[in-house]
């Protein structure tokens, strides 16, 4: 590299700026909701355990899904599953060759954005 490409590089990174391909932006969310799944787990196995020690343990689960805070964290960890199965299967298409031109690529993760729209409404219903 000439020393004016080095010059020219930008010194920061502002990620407000980049324009991802709808591609990238399927990809970048499947990772943040394979995060958010790891962080669940603690609660997840919380309330496990608290339904099946016995009935009182089991009633007090159930209401405290009932609050509407455990609801919304509930319902992003939905979201999440929702979100990080179907572009696991969009990845699993990759895997058998299918999809993988940019065209059917981009196809599929509109449908995948279509998906997580359609799991947003019925838990928005939900929560509601």
């Amino acid at each position: 590299m000439s020393k004016n490409a080095l010059k020219e590089r930008p010194k920061y990174l502002n990620l407000m700026r980049i324009k991802l391909p709808v591609t990238g932006v399927v990809s970048f969310f499947h990772r943040v909701s394979g995060i958010l799944l790891i962080l669940s787990i603690p609660l997840v196995l919380f309330l496990l355990d608290k339904s099946i020690q016995d009935e009182a343990g089991f009633n007090g689960a159930i209401k405290a899904l009932q609050a509407t805070s455990v609801k919304l964290i509930f319902g992003a960890v939905l979201l999440a599953v929702v979100h990080h199965l179907s572009t696991g299967i969009r990845f699993l298409l990759f895997d058998l060759d299918l999809g993988v031109t940019r065209e059917s690529a981009r196809k599929i993760s509109w449908l995948v954005l279509g998906i997580d729209v359609l799991a947003l409404l019925l838990v928005i219903r939900w929560i509601i």
